[in-house]
């Protein structure tokens, strides 16, 4: 699927170019596995610093003032670095974080990264868009268009930290994004914790019925991968199989779940 430009409204300098940002910063990767084939559904594209410094020392620079430019060049950064990295050699898709409250218009402030995507060669259809539910939603309707205008251009939609922020339930009900991300909270000791097994079950066949894929993230340890695999989790991410790499690809770890006995 070759990345065209809908018709939009004239774009911001910050959504046009990136303008306004003061201070570099660069990407790493984290694969989120399939489990079913061992290799990589999807990449998630992670802030650092310009010599792999924590994200922390890149997000403390954002403020109101450059939001804007800082999402757009997110977007660009994480195409670019991808591509450099190999990520179209194979089929796995790229996941992207974004600031829906950076996003005033979903075409308007679309456009740089359609550029960037058409440059690179980048399938639309192996981007998606990800935001979390941990930052407040000031205005839930304008999330709910950018979500839908994403997937009408054909992009991949996901809520992140699903169980962890503001609503999650009450924003699935609102709109479906394609995928939602459970919390690594609501999944730390999930083999140990009858009540967080029975939620999370709970979730995926809520999800299910919805149509939306389950995304575990935070894995750790072989016995939350056993549990989440016995619940009928496919999609995993998390140290247990790869840690990000700093502007590569890293290789997948793939454990065998072992069978143990849960706790109740």
């Amino acid at each position: 699927m070759t990345p065209t430009a809908p018709k939009a409204p004239v774009p911001c300098e910050g959504c046009r170019n990136g303008a306004g940002l003061d201070f570099d910063f660069s990407m790493a990767f984290q694969p989120i596995v399939d489990m079913e084939t061992g290799q990589p559904f999807a990449y998630e594209a992670l802030v650092r610093g310009p010599s792999g410094d924590s994200a922390l020392s890149v997000l403390s620079q954002v403020t109101e003032e450059n939001r804007y430019a800082f999402d757009q060049q997110c977007r660009v950064r994480a195409i670019e670095t991808a591509s450099r990295a190999g990520i179209l050699d194979g089929p796995a898709r790229l996941s992207i974080n974004f600031l829906p409250n950076a996003v005033y218009s979903p075409l308007a402030c679309i456009q740089l990264t359609l550029k960037t995507a058409a440059a690179h060669g980048f399938p639309t259809d192996r981007l998606i868009f990800e935001f979390t539910e941990n930052e407040q939603m000031a205005d839930p309707a304008h999330v709910a268009n950018i979500v839908a205008s994403y997937q009408k251009m054909g992009f991949g939609t996901a809520l992140d930290d699903f169980g962890a922020g503001h609503a999650g339930l009450n924003l699935l009900a609102r709109f479906q994004t394609d995928i939602i991300k459970l919390d690594m909270d609501l999944i730390r000791g999930l083999d140990e914790s009858l009540p967080r097994r029975i939620i999370v079950a709970g979730v995926v066949r809520m999800c299910a019925e919805l149509g939306v894929e389950v995304i575990a993230e935070g894995i750790e340890t072989q016995g939350e991968l056993a549990a989440l695999r016995a619940i009928g989790v496919r999609y995993i991410q998390g140290y247990l199989l790869a840690r990000p790499g700093f502007e590569t690809l890293p290789a997948v770890q793939r454990p065998m779940p072992q069978r143990t006995a849960l706790a109740g």
